[in-house]
């Protein structure tokens, strides 16, 4: 934490100070429900923001449905998927490829064969890509 806090300080990103760690998998769950719906990119970005900006309980299902709310999906609906538990299967086998890959952490990062763990430096993750054997397409 303490190394993640001083990189969104060098870059000007906000970061909470957090006291306390929030089961995540409501979230997911609800998170592959915008997915379903074309909304996945703007759920992370607001799921990120709550948690790690604002500090909240994304484990809550009002929490949730603002998400939600927020990013134009129905109320009703988000409440449905998660008192329902819809999308848990889908989550259940995104844990399990995670496993099969050997991911421990996050944020992991797979090129390959290869892996790269936990938040790193611009500088790192270039280095990665470079010496991943991944080639850029020229246009």
């Amino acid at each position: 934490m303490k190394r993640l806090k001083q990189a969104a300080q060098e870059l000007g990103l906000p970061l909470a100070d957090r006291t306390k760690t929030y089961n995540s998998r409501l979230a997911q769950e609800l998170a592959k429900w915008a997915e379903a719906e074309g909304r996945g990119d703007e759920f992370h970005d607001a799921a990120f923001k709550t948690y790690f900006v604002e500090a909240k309980n994304i484990m809550k299902e009002d929490t949730l449905v603002s998400l939600a709310l927020s990013i134009g999906l129905p109320g009703d609906e988000a409440q449905r998927v998660l008192r329902e538990r819809t999308f848990r299967e889908a989550v259940d086998a995104d844990w399990t490829r995670s496993r099969e890959l050997g991911i421990t952490a996050v944020p992991t990062v797979i090129m390959g064969r290869q892996g790269i763990v936990g938040f790193q430096p611009y500088d790192v993750l270039e280095e990665f890509v470079k010496s991943s054997g991944v080639e850029k397409k020229k246009s």
